[in-house]
């Protein structure tokens, strides 16, 4: 059964073959002889009970340069003109993503999103892991300076990061007599109408933050992302490098707590990240680590994506 698949996404052309879960995405889809078009959230409108984008046929080009090549623009109608869309533009997550997940909505209906708009717009990364206290570090979430320094007089060494930053942005560290707290408190209220968030700081992070990718509620495999040396943050996108490991019954019992919240939210495809037995993010918006994992460990968490996918459109 060949599928018509809209790829909602950052511009194909600009994206890295290697190490892009995207670019793998599609592949697959290709692979299995599914149609795909891609646009940006810029080519999505709504009128007048219509959800349409300005869309473009697209082939990708494993090892080739360019790796992408295109037909000319048409408009789609996103109920009636495609049978799945992938929400994959990156994040940040803000006003804007929350708006494409909302027109999205209006058109699940006829036509399978990944992941669920509902369940993205509703699960952002640092917040949808506060249902689960016991599972994350000490955490807090504020704009009040005097919040975080009696969270830090009680946990000590903590770290500030935006509430919805992504990549590792914003990550900062501040020990029990860092005397930058205030001023660093001071730049986030002024940066940001949101709070932001503080944790514990985690001495396992030196031996990796494990990413684990989690397809249809189901663990499929994780690996470590290591951080550069004297480095805090991890993400491979700022310089963390990656090594292959199994997952520990601590990270199979949370990914076995969450996995009902993913199903009932309608995630398919979610990345989480644990760092010392303690989950710190569910990433749902446009998780990474597929072609890693499986060059790693031979797991290609994409297919099982895609069979999960094509067995719902077929109900």
């Amino acid at each position: 059964m060949s599928l018509r698949i809209a790829v909602q996404m950052d511009p194909l052309e600009s994206v890295n073959p290697a190490g892009d879960s995207s670019f793998m995405m599609i592949e697959e889809a290709q692979r299995r002889g599914h149609r795909v078009c891609v646009y940006g959230v810029d080519q999505l409108w709504y009128d007048s009970g219509f959800v349409r984008a300005e869309a473009r046929g697209a082939r990708v080009l494993p090892g080739r340069t360019p790796h992408a090549e295109f037909d000319a623009p048409a408009i789609i109608d996103l109920r009636r003109d495609v049978d799945v869309v992938l929400m994959r533009q990156d994040p940040p997550f803000h006003m804007g993503y929350i708006t494409a997940a909302h027109l999205l909505e209006l058109v699940t209906d006829e036509t399978l999103v990944v992941n669920d708009p509902a369940g993205v717009r509703s699960s952002p990364e640092k917040v949808l892991t506060l249902m689960y206290p016991d599972l994350q570090p000490p955490t807090l979430i504020t704009r009040d300076i005097r919040r975080v320094q009696e969270f830090r007089a009680m946990h000590g060494d903590i770290v500030l990061k935006p509430l919805h930053g992504h990549g590792g942005a914003g990550v900062l560290k501040l020990g029990r007599g860092d005397g930058n707290l205030e001023a660093v408190v001071d730049l986030f209220n002024k940066m940001v109408p949101e709070p932001f968030i503080a944790q514990a700081f985690l001495p396992a992070v030196a031996d990796g933050d494990k990413r684990i990718l989690i397809v249809d509620g189901e663990p499929v495999g994780g690996f470590d992302r290591l951080p550069p040396d004297g480095a805090i943050r991890s993400n491979l996108a700022v310089g963390g490098s990656a090594r292959a490991s199994e997952l520990t019954p601590r990270e199979r019992e949370i990914c076995e707590r969450i996995k009902p919240e993913l199903k009932a939210r309608g995630l398919i495809f979610v990345g989480i990240d644990v760092i010392g037995g303690m989950m710190t993010e569910i990433n749902v918006t446009s998780p990474t680590g597929a072609r890693v994992l499986k060059k790693l460990a031979g797991v290609d968490a994409v297919a099982m994506m895609w069979d999960v996918v094509e067995a719902k459109v077929k109900r």
